[in-house]
């Protein structure tokens, strides 16, 4: 617990601009230094009046995924720059069409124009309406694209153009706005992931749809995650937690907040106003999935709209992609870029006439607001909003055949819903101690196997090295020839799929959750390509199957293969 302790303490604003400890300041300029000398860094020259080629934050960004090894940082920072170059991302989002780019934006997180207390965007993911249906007429749209590559698969251009939005719109927007720290610029995203109704079906039909987004942010958009909520999880998702999050890295599963219904509005408001939390889940805001952004009073006060789209009334901005000029006084433009009936558009939206973050931008001395230690207290919350770890030797992960995929924890009986627990697995023992009678072993095995045997892995993660030896058997002078491992089960394919909910949940900063792991090995990952044809074809065949015999299907293909 003490990793976990410490990767808590460091969330926001702690290790963030303005609030770095001499040996983080110390690891920035040392990270800085060593992409100048390789050509990936420019700094600011107040002689010829130019700014940085990267921000503070952007860099810090790097470190914080990399635990503050500059070489470390320096190799994603490089990989990255080196595949934006080679994707033209920059050239993408300023010639994307913008009704694509909109397409694009209906099937991932969506900015709701509202902030959490500390200014931090809350961006709102509901799965449900990606279904079978939706997912097969944006496929077909994808072959009308105007903006392609010999590169990279069309879907994934537009997710990039997401990512871009978000660190090159939504992020200096909410930067750019009074809070309380407003000497730290604005990096990260929150994001409220609403899976009910979603069940074990619908999940293997966006594998590859969130596998995308999670690789994406993970190998080039780090640390533009602050937290994720997860609302109407899955009967099975609590079974499979304890699994699951051994595969994160502390720092992330420490940000993942699972809710029960009753908890959604008591957790969300901890960290959100009221005012600023879709009425879906207790608050205020008349926001939908597929809205524009509602922006906030307090954005709406430091804005002065030029040409806004309008929406139920209220005015917004439009479609598409939306980037910043700066200019000399310090005031900030939104420019709508892109494209529009196949003719670039360059329009202005609004104007900030004075950024509370111009300090920064000009490169001033600024005055860093204290962390309040009720910040940092709530970031040991997500912990503390998961279920605990069942007990791996009463609890027995494997459902029973032909059980509801999407329940497997109910059954419902003349209307009624009645809970049933998961059954004790039972071997060849019917108990835990017993006696191995008739072998050289007999009354060994009174306390159960001995403890050198036990693996402990931590984190609650035991397994049991049974020696031949040890548990009444006499050595074996033949060699017995292994058995091939077993097919995965329906228990495998939920824990894998559940996986890959959270792993999309991360993915998304922005239209898409970021990825806070900072892992080694995901960085330079690519993003998946496009599906084969023998895999739409499996595809097709899971969508003709109902929810009851899914798991059966499901099952015989992976045992084909």
């Amino acid at each position: 617990m003490t990793d976990l302790y410490r990767a808590e303490s460091a969330q926001y604003p702690a290790s963030h601009y303005g609030h770095l400890t001499e040996n983080q300041q110390q690891a920035l300029d040392a990270f800085k230094q060593l992409s100048h000398e390789r050509g990936y860094y420019t700094p600011a020259d107040p002689s010829k009046n130019t700014e940085a080629s990267h921000d503070d934050e952007t860099m810090l960004r790097y470190l914080r995924a990399r635990r503050f090894i500059p070489q470390d940082a320096f190799t994603q920072f490089k990989d990255t720059e080196d595949w934006r170059k080679d994707q033209e991302i920059d050239n993408l989002y300023k010639t994307i069409d913008a009704d694509e780019y909109e397409q694009t934006r209906r099937l991932y997180p969506q900015w709701t124009g509202r902030r959490d207390k500390r200014g931090i965007p809350v961006f709102v993911f509901e799965v449900a309406p990606l279904n079978s249906k939706n997912i097969s007429a944006y496929e077909k749209q994808l072959a009308k694209s105007t903006y392609t590559s010999s590169k990279t698969a069309t879907k994934n251009l537009r997710l990039f153009a997401l990512y871009e939005s978000l660190i090159g719109f939504v992020q200096p927007l909410c930067s750019a706005i009074t809070r309380k720290h407003p000497e730290t610029p604005i990096s990260q995203s929150n994001n409220i992931v609403d899976i009910s109704g979603v069940g074990l079906k619908q999940f293997w039909n966006l594998k590859s749809h969130m596998q995308d987004a999670s690789t994406l942010a993970t190998a080039h958009y780090p640390e533009t995650l602050d937290r994720i909520f997860i609302i109407g999880a899955p009967a099975f998702f609590p079974t499979v937690w304890g699994w699951i999050k051994r595969w994160f890295d502390p720092i992330t599963v420490s940000k993942i907040f699972i809710l029960s219904s009753t908890d959604v509005f008591p957790t969300l408001s901890q960290y959100i106003d009221p005012a600023n939390i879709p009425k879906k889940y207790g608050g205020a805001l008349d926001f939908k999935w597929g809205d524009l952004p509602h922006l906030e009073p307090a954005i709406e006060s430091a804005i002065e709209w030029i040409n806004p789209h309008t929406q139920d009334g209220r005015k917004t901005v439009p479609v598409g992609p939306i980037t910043w000029e700066k200019h000399a006084d310090g005031s900030m433009t939104a420019i709508a870029i892109g494209s529009e009936n196949g003719k670039p558009r360059y329009r202005e939206v609004l104007r900030i006439a004075d950024p509370v973050n111009k300090k920064i931008q000009a490169g001033d001395p600024i005055v860093n607001t204290p962390i309040d230690e009720a910040e940092l207290r709530l970031t040991t919350v997500g912990t503390a909003t998961q279920p605990a770890d069942p007990d791996p030797a009463v609890v027995d992960l494997d459902i029973p055949e032909g059980e509801e995929t999407t329940s497997p924890s109910s059954d419902t009986v003349e209307g009624k819903t009645e809970e049933k627990s998961l059954p004790i697995r039972e071997g060849t023992s019917a108990t835990r101690f017993q006696q191995q009678e008739s072998t050289h072993a007999a009354g060994q095995l009174a306390e159960g196997t001995p403890d050198a045997a036990v693996n402990d892995h931590g984190f609650g993660d035991k397994t049991v090295t049974m020696e031949p030896a040890t548990v009444g058997q006499a050595p074996k002078d033949v060699e017995i020839k292994r058995e091939e491992p077993p097919a995965p089960g329906v228990v495998q394919q939920v824990k894998d799929t559940a996986m890959q909910v959270v792993e999309s949940v991360e993915a998304a900063a922005g239209a898409v959750v970021g990825s806070v792991t900072g892992k080694k090995e995901d960085v330079g990952k690519e993003v998946s390509p496009e599906k084969s044809e023998e895999q739409k074809a499996l595809d097709m065949q899971v969508d003709e199957k109902e929810n009851p015999v899914i798991e059966g299907f499901l099952r015989e293909k992976t045992r084909a293969q």
